[in-house]
């Protein structure tokens, strides 16, 4: 999995390159992802291109969180499709995460 990583001041935005974040690719998706967490405080994942989710998925991006705020830092999640919102919904994590309609939404989030 290539994430595509853009720094916005001092908050990394890193792009989902793939439709399906599940089981078979979130394993892959941890590994990629480690580096940035090491490196960033203040992260956001760009969902736009995630069209499905499963537990495994959502495990991912609870690990990616905890992993920062172990260290004082902030997870936020933009772009999420309907489908994808639906399951973090269905779930309740809508609660645990900051999620915003866009990019730049989520990263002015940072400044406030």
């Amino acid at each position: 999995m290539e994430l595509t990583i853009e720094h916005v001041d001092d908050v990394a935005v890193v792009v989902l390159p793939g439709k399906d974040l599940d089981a078979a690719s979130s394993e892959r998706f941890k590994a990629d992802i480690a580096p940035v967490l090491k490196r960033h405080t203040k992260v956001v994942l760009d969902l736009s291109r995630l069209r499905f989710i499963d537990s495994s998925g959502l495990g991912a991006f609870l690990s990616c969180l905890r992993q920062l705020a172990m260290k004082g830092g902030e997870l936020k999640l933009c772009g999420l499709s309907s489908a994808v919102y639906q399951t973090f919904e269905l779930v309740r994590m809508n609660r645990i995460f900051d999620i915003y309609a866009s990019k730049g939404e989520a990263v002015e989030a940072f400044r406030s």
